[in-house]
């Protein structure tokens, strides 16, 4: 049975993907204008996000439907620890501080975990699709712009387990496709993608303030004015 849930995923979310392409952090970072604090704190909200995630669908990974897409070669717990490390030094844990948007997104991941584990699906997609994807762009302006060696302070893109990532994405739309959901379930989990993306968004907000402190009011207007049609979204359809 094919549930074309790829396909439904990519349309369904496109405008919630041109939206966060369009908040401030995010037009900034796009247009290589990335401050190590921010970038820093960025990755360790991630670090709480990522090992939520990861537990609940270790957690269910016998689940009839959420079984389908478990790769735990995906997996960015560890390589967002190497990051804080990198960044914040041995005692990195005492340095983080979880934001409230953070929070929420946590509390959300938690709740469908608990009451309906295959929208799991669509926060897994948003992210993991977009660190393959827009992600791979990003880390390369992080470390040109922060100077950074190797895959020091940007181990979170790196997937090394991952080696053709073209292939990769190919073989997890093939896995959403074989997905056994019927329509209702497929747009429940579009729906929760789209949520995911805002809860993405939000926490790149939050950042805004810090950012405008370290690059100055007037050039942050200057880099945010306009809009994007949305430059990583053709990444993410390759």
């Amino acid at each position: 049975m094919s549930s074309n849930l790829a396909i439904k995923l990519r349309i369904g979310t496109q405008k919630s993907h041109t939206a966060a392409e369009n908040v401030g952090f995010m037009k900034c970072f796009l247009k290589g204008v990335v401050d190590r604090g921010c970038f820093a704190k960025f990755l360790g909200n991630l670090y709480y996000i990522y090992s939520e995630l990861e537990a609940e669908i270790e957690k269910h990974r016998d689940h009839a439907i959420v079984g389908g897409i478990y790769f735990p070669e995906l997996n960015r717990q560890a390589a967002l620890e190497k990051d804080m490390e990198f960044y914040y030094g041995k005692d990195w844990r005492s340095h983080l501080q979880i934001s409230p948007a953070a929070q929420n997104y946590i509390a959300r991941i938690q709740e469908v975990s608990a009451t309906a584990p295959e929208l799991l699906i669509g926060h897994a997609y948003t992210r993991y699709m977009g660190d393959l994807s827009g992600g791979q762009m990003l880390q390369k302006i992080a470390q040109s712009v922060l100077k950074l060696e190797g895959y020091q302070g940007t181990s979170f893109y790196n997937f090394d387990q991952i080696p053709d990532k073209k292939a990769f994405k190919d073989k997890y739309r093939q896995a959403l496709n074989t997905l056994n959901v019927d329509d209702p379930t497929a747009e429940k989990i579009v729906a929760e993608a789209n949520n995911a993306f805002d809860f993405n968004m939000k926490m790149a907000q939050e950042l805004e303030g810090n950012l405008v402190q370290a690059i100055g009011q007037v050039l942050f207007n200057s880099l945010t004015h306009g809009h994007n049609t949305g430059s990583t979204e053709a990444a993410a359809a390759n």
